[in-house]
């Protein structure tokens, strides 16, 4: 198989994880506030941020290293951030400082927490220098 092929699909999942925790920030964010959790209210507060998500995925190439927490991962965290933002203000929805400050920290634990997770768990499953 191509190496460019076989990183594509191998970045599949990272792909998706990430894009599930953007709606899952979304989806607590409304509930929150006590807000529709329909699939439009929810789409509504999640689509600036998965475009966010898409467009840094693109920048960074992120396809090549998914589960790089500092790179790509920093970068999309960031990228999402920022990306997600702009969006809602060029749209006209609010992106008053608290809701930044919340929307950075969430994403930050949720894009950062899962690759962290899982560099641990790559780490526990390498037999050690001392087991061989």
């Amino acid at each position: 198989m191509n190496p460019s092929i076989r990183a594509r699909f191998g970045a599949f999942l990272p792909c998706v994880l990430d894009a599930l925790f953007v709606v899952v920030f979304a989806v607590t964010g409304r509930a929150s506030h006590a807000e529709m959790l329909d699939v439009a209210g929810v789409w509504a507060t999640a689509w600036p941020f998965l475009v966010g998500l898409v467009i840094t995925w693109a920048a960074t190439r992120a396809w090549r290293r998914p589960l790089g927490i500092v790179w790509p991962g920093v970068a999309l965290w960031v990228g999402t951030v920022a990306i997600g933002m702009l969006l809602r203000l060029a749209t006209g929805e609010g992106a008053a400082l608290p809701f930044i400050i919340v929307a950075t920290i969430t994403l930050a634990v949720l894009l950062l927490g899962w690759r962290g997770i899982a560099a641990l768990a790559r780490r526990l499953r390498r037999p050690s220098a001392d087991s061989r």
